[in-house]
């Protein structure tokens, strides 16, 4: 789950499928096909677990981008994961991920369908295989999401919608924004969400992160906090990171999560990972990790893997 340390690098919806490989262009029309294909050796850290091989990810991204003129574009995206057939022999097929259309209008977009949250943005963490919650924000995306993105030279803002479908079988509802800047060599999050699954959960959440790139080596911190409404209690999680290039072609990231719960135990995490990228085609990476938690039982996790991406 390795996320950009820096956060401010968030773009505009469309902006995704900016480093995919163009399929084709012309009359106005952009296709793009982006893909990740990540295999791992991995033993996660818990109580007797066993080693493993795991598919994260295998994912195929389709973007199609229209050119409307004074401005104006017309964008879809439909996303397809097939990590589930390459784990479970029983799954045959590949899982929709997103599926969503929209429109630009200069720096401002507008999309509806499938597709993350604005909260999903959130946090620090450098970690490719995270064992426990990295933030007190509910990341789960959804089916009916109506999400605005606008994208300034140096300040973004994500806006994103739960639509409550009661007679479709989906009765979650939520609202969330995530703000983002730089000043300086320093960038600077806030996030803000509003969430009921009318099942029992009811929150409010919020967070701030802030990342420094000190040329050596970059770090971060985030903290998240949210107030259950239906226990009546608040949870905090806090976390910290830093990656450090040891070489031109190799990172060395280091970091630590922790959340403290009003009632339920709290738990910590830490892990350690490095990144190797080939100097002649960086999308072509070599990485290994360990993680390890504070539960009781929790044997050290690791794992090694490749990944390829275009």
């Amino acid at each position: 789950m390795k996320k950009l340390i820096l956060a401010a690098a968030i773009a505009a919806t469309i902006a995704g499928a900016a480093n995919a490989a163009t399929i084709y262009e012309g009359n106005g029309l952009t296709y793009k096909l982006k893909g990740d294909f990540q295999v791992q050796l991995r033993q996660d850290a818990g109580d007797d677990q066993d080693l493993d091989i795991e598919f994260d990810d295998l994912e195929l991204k389709n973007s199609v981008v229209y050119d409307l003129g004074d401005d104006m574009k017309a964008f879809g995206q439909v996303d397809f994961s097939f990590n589930s057939a390459a784990d479970d022999d029983t799954k045959e097929s590949a899982a929709l991920e997103e599926a969503y259309l929209g429109l630009q209008f200069g720096d401002v977009a507008v999309s509806v369908g499938k597709q993350d949250l604005a909260v999903d943005a959130f946090g620090i963490e450098n970690q490719y295989e995270d064992h426990e919650d990295q933030s007190q924000f509910a990341e789960t995306g959804g089916d009916n999401v109506v999400r605005v993105d606008y994208a300034g030279a140096n300040f973004t803002v994500t806006a994103s919608t739960l639509v409550q479908a009661e007679s479709e079988g989906d009765n979650v509802e939520g609202f969330d924004i995530l703000a983002a800047t730089s000043v300086a060599d320093v960038e600077l999050v806030a996030a803000y969400q509003d969430y009921n699954d009318n099942a029992g959960t009811e929150y409010d959440a919020w967070g701030v992160s802030a990342a420094f790139d000190a040329g050596f080596a970059a770090f971060g911190v985030d903290y998240s906090s949210a107030d259950d409404k239906d226990a009546n209690e608040t949870n905090e999680t806090y976390g910290l990171v830093a990656v450090v290039p040891v070489a031109e072609t190799t990172d060395v990231s280091v970091g630590y999560t922790s959340t403290d719960n009003e009632t339920a135990t709290d738990v910590a995490e830490w892990y350690a990972n490095v990144t190797y990228k080939f100097p002649t085609q960086k999308n072509v990476r070599l990485f290994a990790e360990i993680a390890d938690t504070d539960a009781a039982g929790a044997d050290l996790g690791y794992l090694a893997g490749m990944q390829l991406k275009f």
